[in-house]
Parts: structure tokens; sequence; C-alpha cells
């Protein structure tokens, strides 16, 4: 596959999905750069994982450490003042009146990816790379397909410069998402994915289970533990 001489910056959170997007872009594109947000969540333990993967990937895969550039982590804190939800305060997760979990947290997405293209724009770089997915996911509006399509066309628009934003995990279930990680790294990726990313909303490190570290029960590991022996019936093992 050739290489894309574009620069892409992937939006980096420290988790299984950002991960194995990051992994997607080292293989696709000659420069990459991660960007991380700090704003105020629960699970702010993603923030540490996410230098300790970035590094991991580096050492473990010298071709793509190569093409690693530099990180940046932005305080966003203002969103976790504005927003009343179960990933920005100690509360139980629950399903709200609209029938959305209350880890919803109202713009975020269409916020990160607007400084996320901000970003891109100073750093001359014209693909945007984020593990939004609409077919295995918690019915969050701003992951599907058409908000960022349109959301595509609003930055390029206002940037008056193209700007590719790309999703590869959108219609990918989580078992999918685990064999494209397969197919990128093999076992070495995976097994990197799985004892040093974080997506457990509780911010749980403790137990570690055969698909990573977490409470086991919120939304993100019970996506995760399914998706993971879905991967393995399949004869992954």
């Amino acid at each position: 596959m050739a290489v894309d001489p574009r620069t892409a910056v992937v939006l980096f959170s420290g988790g299984q999905d950002s991960t194995v997007c990051l992994a997607w872009a080292l293989a696709r594109y000659a420069h990459v750069e991660t960007l991380g947000f700090d704003y105020g969540q629960r699970h702010r333990i993603e923030l540490d994982c996410r230098l300790t993967v970035r590094a991991e990937l580096a050492r473990q895969f010298p071709h793509w450490g190569a093409r690693l550039g530099e990180d940046h982590l932005l305080d966003l804190s203002l969103l976790g003042q504005i927003s009343d939800t179960a990933l920005t305060a100690d509360r139980a997760i629950e399903l709200q009146a609209n029938g959305l979990p209350n880890t919803f947290v109202p713009g975020r997405n269409l916020l990160f990816l607007g400084f996320a293209a901000t970003l891109a724009y100073r750093r001359s770089a014209s693909v945007l790379v984020g593990g939004m997915c609409e077919t295995d996911y918690s019915g969050y509006p701003d992951c599907r397909d058409n908000t960022l399509k349109a959301l595509q066309v609003a930055l390029s628009l206002g940037l008056d410069t193209p700007m590719t934003l790309e999703t590869p995990l959108m219609f990918l279930t989580k078992a999918d998402t685990w064999a494209l990680s397969q197919q990128l790294g093999g076992d070495a990726l995976n097994a990197l994915i799985a004892e040093h990313t974080h997506t457990c909303y509780l911010g749980e490190r403790g137990q570690r289970h055969p698909w990573g570290h977490g409470c086991g029960h919120c939304p993100a590991c019970a996506l995760r533990a399914r998706g993971h022996a879905e991967w393995l019936a399949r004869g992954a093992a």
C-alpha cells in the first residue's frame, strides 16, 4: 500500500477505538500527530494511558514510530462545567427520557473536531481521524456518519481548505474492530490494546479481563467484552 504524503491528526483518547484508529493512520499516512482532550472526564485515567500507548506503539512497531509525530493535549474543562452527565460527574449510569444513556456529553464530538481542525490547520495537516462509530455504539447522535459528513463540509468551508474526516470504525462492530487491529498489527497490537488502553467509563484499572482493564459492567466495558467474545468465536483464538 502506497503511503499517503498528507499529515493526519488522530483524535486519541487512549481507548481501544482511538488506538486502532491511530494504528490505522500510521499504516497509511507519512506523518501522524495525536490530539487528546481533558474535559473533566470521570475516566481521566485515559489521559495517562494514552502516553503509554503511544510509547508502546513506537517501541513495538518502529516502522510506525518513524511516522508518529507530536502529541497535543487541550484543556477543554469548560465542557465538563456545562455538562451534567455520568461521564463528567459521579452519577449512576442510566437511560434518560430521550432514550440516550446519560453518558452522552452533548456537543462533545462537534467541539472536539472543531478544535482538531483548528490544530490541523496550524500544523499543515488536512486529515482528521476519529473513532466514531454508529454500528456498535450507545446511540450518540454526534457519532453518526451523516453528522460527521456534514461537519466535514462545514469545517472545509469554514477553513477555506479541504479537510478530510476519516472514521475507519464507522460501520464496524466491536468484533470487527478487534479483527481490524489484528489485521494491522497482529497479536502484538491486540495484546498492547488489551494491556495498555483504557475504555471503562468508571476509570477502573484494577481487574484485567481478557479484553482489557475495566469495571466489566459499564456500557463501554460491556461493548468491549461482547465484541472480544464475538471476535474469539470467529476462530481468532
